[in-house]
């Protein structure tokens, strides 16, 4: 009941929180990868990888305009860059794989992407968000179509689509904040990852959902005349420790993929770091509090 008692202090915490994230987007915007923006992508292997400042400093000396460098594994250097015309890149290539005139690495792999297409991709992955989002409305709508009182079974479609956006906005702006301090980058792993954080937020806010419905459905079974507000405060005491287990096993899981994994997933695991985090605070402080929230306003 505590939660449920104190729901407005809660409310206020995601609002802040959510406007933070919102700030940050807003101040530092997302920093798009090649995938969505178009440009091209060049990854080198060396037998000794040379220091970073070195080959940064060669790509310097090029004039392209805004790059990424960064280290891939023990041996390996990606850089990513504008699409270039063909004397550029043979300049990029040269200035990856050569230091003081001495062969050094070799060109693993290299991949562009045209503007055109990178805005099919920014367009579709946009699409995929908003079809799983209406999906899951959709879906909470029909399961829980026998529990229309005291709130309407859509209205928790709708609930669980405020804590979505919720558990979404946090890991926006959190990536927002990683790209303006270490020129982190939105790509298709990043989409993924917020699509993975839906699927899992979303079955989390569904299970006290759940517990709520059968609750209710007992409560009719046994005549049992019982307040609203104290349903949904015993259903979420009685799936306090469900939630909390399965979010520390998972944050196990994602910790340990940041730290020891390889650094092209590192971007993916605190994404989802952010966003298992937010689920969890959504579930169980904004999302079952929302429904008693509702029900008193529709009085």
């Amino acid at each position: 009941m505590f939660v449920v008692a104190h729901r407005k202090i809660f409310f206020a915490l995601s609002g802040l929180v959510v406007a933070a994230a919102v700030g940050a987007v807003a101040v530092f915007g997302l920093n798009f990868g090649i995938e969505f923006t178009g440009g091209e992508i060049v990854e080198t292997v060396y037998e000794e990888r040379p220091e970073k400042t070195i080959i940064a400093a060669q790509l310097d000396e090029l004039s392209l305009g805004a790059y990424s460098l960064r280290a891939a594994g023990e041996d390996e250097y990606i850089v990513r860059v504008r699409p270039l015309a063909e004397e550029e890149r043979d300049a990029v290539f040269a200035a990856l794989t050569a230091v003081a005139g001495e062969q050094v690495g070799t060109i693993e792999r290299f991949n562009a992407v045209g503007p055109t297409i990178g805005t099919e991709l920014r367009n579709k992955a946009w699409i995929a968000i908003v079809a799983v989002v209406l999906a899951i409305i959709f879906f909470i709508a029909i399961a829980f179509r026998k529990v229309s009182e005291p709130v309407s079974s859509w209205k928790y479609g709708v609930i669980a689509v405020v804590a979505l956006l919720h558990d979404v906005i946090i890991p926006a702006g959190v990536f927002a904040v990683l790209g303006y301090l270490t020129g982190a980058e939105v790509g298709v792993l990043f989409v993924m990852a917020l699509l993975a954080i839906l699927g899992y937020s979303v079955n989390d806010t569904i299970v006290v959902f759940d517990r709520v419905r059968e609750n209710l459905r007992e409560n009719e079974e046994n005549n049992r005349k019982e307040d609203f507000e104290t349903t949904v405060g015993r259903s979420l005491k009685q799936t306090y420790v469900r939630s909390i287990n399965t979010s520390i096993t998972t944050l196990a899981v994602l910790l340990s993929l940041y730290v020891i994994g390889s650094p092209v997933t590192q971007d993916f695991a605190l994404v989802l770091i952010a966003g298992v985090l937010a689920g969890t605070y959504s579930s169980i402080f904004l999302a079952t509090p929302l429904l008693v929230a509702v029900q008193k306003w529709a009085k």
